[in-house]
């Protein structure tokens, strides 16, 4: 038994000073896609819109990746050694693939790939010559090959049924390199470059025949041609080079430049070019904009992306841009550190960037009535008579409402004038749906609207209770809009125990609102008001104060007498008298021990100590010393707010025990 030791001196000048502690106390538009492919090189890419697949070469690990138009992984077909250029068969039902290394029996070869199986459908041995770019022109397939010092281009005769290749196809002036091929679908014209190298070399053939004709070869300005591609009418190709870093438009005629698209912070190195001629135009920058898109006959570009800083890291790879047929979508291939790749699925990339301003008062009264401006923003004028649709989003209609449309001006403004019918935060949307040419936007601004006040009272401020009584809290709101419910939190003292609603209901014909709650603390006791579209929030507090739960038995007595008025605890004078007080328990709490003592008539204060409580709320204390004879005592147990090693009770005093020492 743990107890605490008091001790006296004579009893008239009874005091605390000589106690003794004898023991201790236990105690929360179409995004565009990205995916990482899982190859290690990149060499070309193709897209087959009829059955929406994404063909990519890999030459360091000898195959053909196979995805969806997500990026999602869909087969691939191995074995292909140094696998680079893909053509697409104009039926959507071959892919053609350069192998350059040699595969069995056939050596170098052409692989024909099933798109809806991607699996090897035929090969057409080449000799040992390295192909390396493939395009169809001329109702054949040809093939750029060759090797540093020697190149020149072939053919595959797809309508014969031997499948005849011929080499050599220009054998008056052969190429110094393997050259890079392309052809407008459905051309009898097959235009060639020499990549990679520190000139610039282009060369058209007319191959409608079935033979190669030189049209048109010419040495330009300029070196390391990376990629080009030929416009849809047949008429230009695009050349993408390290040197001059933009991309220069050639006319197919007679190779004469015809023009450039926009200089870049980085070199140009890739251009593919859409069916009805939208050009991409890409560059490999580590800062700045690295891709742009052409509409026809337009100098300006429509859409620009940034994949450094804008959508994640990774420059555009050499020749890695591939356009869906229907244009609703452009695939880019991005080579990260490390050798990976990602491919970049850019959504509805023809379409022009908007943006929807909005400005609105900061704040104003309700119904009262206030200007709201906007502006619409692209690189692409919006067309004329463009509307936006105006949403007002608010108390009473917190998802939106449509209220009306706007017409936007040449100049992209507009404004509209609304008076708003609930007060509080109102929101003001201003949707452009987009068009043929531009993506769909928006913008908002918030107005702080104003609400009438009302008025909330809550019963019982101040009062003190008993421990654990139940005590019924009313509330009364006064006049509001719609919104009648109340809320009645209670948060007792001490950071162990949270804020936590008690109950929320609607008020009744009076405006009143109770609920009842137990006390075991000093509590703060809140009722609030949420608002509504017309009158503001409101709240209101009342604290109440508890008692603590006290008791103080005396043991030891050798009887118990009613003298006095009072029940007196009899002791020997050689007996120690032990003081058992239970009191609500409290982490590090201390009970105050008041002793006094009766004399001529007058009880005197004899002194106060603090001592602790045990974790179960109970401190046991004996009363050591000499005790002399004849004089009455008493002595009782409190709880003191502040003083008591915390201050979630109001002070409380216990009963007073009397006791007499006898011989």
């Amino acid at each position: 038994m743990h107890r605490r030791t008091l001790s006296t001196a004579l009893a008239v000048a009874l005091t605390f000073g000589s106690v003794a502690l004898t023991t201790g106390v236990a105690s929360n538009a179409m995004a565009d896609d990205q995916r990482d492919l899982g190859i290690v090189s990149f060499g070309d890419i193709v897209v087959d819109g009829v059955h929406q697949r994404v063909f990519v070469s890999d030459p360091a690990s000898d195959r053909v990746l196979v995805t969806d138009y997500r990026g999602n992984f869909v087969a691939e077909v191995s074995g292909l050694r140094g696998v680079t250029g893909l053509e697409l068969s104009a039926d959507s039902r071959t892919v053609y693939a350069a192998v350059p290394d040699g595969v069995g029996d056939t050596g170098d070869a052409i692989f024909a790939i099933d798109t809806v199986t991607a699996t090897e459908s035929a090969r057409y041995g080449t000799g040992d010559v390295n192909p390396r770019s493939v395009a169809l022109a001329g109702g054949k397939l040809w093939f750029g090959y060759g090797a540093a010092g020697t190149g020149n281009i072939g053919s595959v005769d797809l309508a014969d049924p031997e499948h005849k290749v011929t080499l050599e196809a220009d054998a008056a002036k052969p190429w110094s390199a393997s050259p890079r091929l392309d052809a407008a679908p459905g051309s009898g014209s097959l235009v060639v470059g020499l990549p990679g190298l520190a000139w610039t070399e282009l060369g058209v053939y007319d191959v409608s025949s079935g033979t190669a004709t030189a049209t048109a070869r010419k040495t330009v300005p300029g070196s390391e041609l990376r990629d080009l591609a030929v416009t849809a009418d047949g008429g230009r190709v695009v050349a993408a080079a390290q040197d001059p870093s933009n991309h220069v438009v050639f006319k197919t005629s007679d190779l004469t430049a015809d023009g450039k698209y926009a200089d870049d912070p980085g070199y140009a190195n890739a251009v593919a070019v859409a069916p009805d001629g939208t050009v991409a135009a890409g560059n490999d920058t580590s800062f700045g904009q690295g891709l742009h898109i052409y509409k026809p006959n337009r100098a300006a570009s429509v859409r620009d992306y940034d994949f450094i800083n804008g959508t994640g890291t990774g420059n555009l790879a050499t020749a890695g841009l591939g356009w869906a047929p229907d244009r609703s979508r452009l695939f880019a291939v991005t080579a990260g550190q490390g050798n990976t790749y990602e491919l970049r699925v850019l959504n509805n990339p023809t379409k022009a960037v908007t943006s929807v301003s909005v400005t609105a008062p900061v704040k104003s009264d309700r119904a009262k009535k206030l200007t709201v401006k906007g502006k619409v923003t692209s690189k692409v004028a919006l067309p004329a008579g463009s509307k936006v649709t105006i949403t007002r989003k608010d108390l009473d209609a917190p998802s939106g409402r449509k209220i009306g449309t706007a017409t936007v001006a040449a100049n992209g403004t507009l404004s509209f004038t609304n008076s708003p019918p609930a007060g509080g935060k109102v929101t003001y949307v201003l949707s452009y749906a987009g068009d043929a040419d531009h993506l769909a936007s928006s913008g908002s601004d918030t107005v702080d609207v104003s609400r009438a006040a009302t008025s909330i009272r809550l019963s019982n401020n101040t009062k003190t209770y008993d421990y654990a009584k139940s005590v019924k809290f009313t509330a009364h709101l006064d006049k509001t809009y719609k919104n009648r419910k109340v809320e009645i939190w209670a948060d007792p003292y001490g950071s162990d125990r949270p804020n936590k609603l008690v109950k929320a209901g609607t008020v009744n014909g009076n405006g009143d609102f109770s609920t009842t709650y137990k006390l075991t603390r000093d509590t703060r006791l809140t009722a609030r008001f949420t608002g509504d579209a017309r009158y503001a929030p409101k709240t209101v507090a009342s604290t109440v104060y508890t008692r603590v739960k006290v008791s103080t038995s005396i043991s030891r007595q050798y009887k118990n007498k009613n003298v006095y008025g009072q029940t007196y605890a009899y002791f020997h004078q050689a007996t120690t008298p032990l003081f058992t007080t239970s009191m609500t328990a409290y982490p590090h709490r201390q009970q105050r021990l008041q002793i006094q003592y009766f004399y001529e008539g007058t009880w005197f204060d004899g002194g106060s100590q603090d001592f602790d409580l045990d974790p179960s709320g109970v401190s046991r204390v004996e009363l050591g010393g000499t005790h002399d004879i004849g004089y009455r005592f008493r002595i009782r147990s409190s709880y003191v707010d502040g003083v008591a090693g915390d201050n979630v009770n109001a002070t409380t005093h216990g009963a007073w025990k009397y006791f007499i020492f006898t011989s």
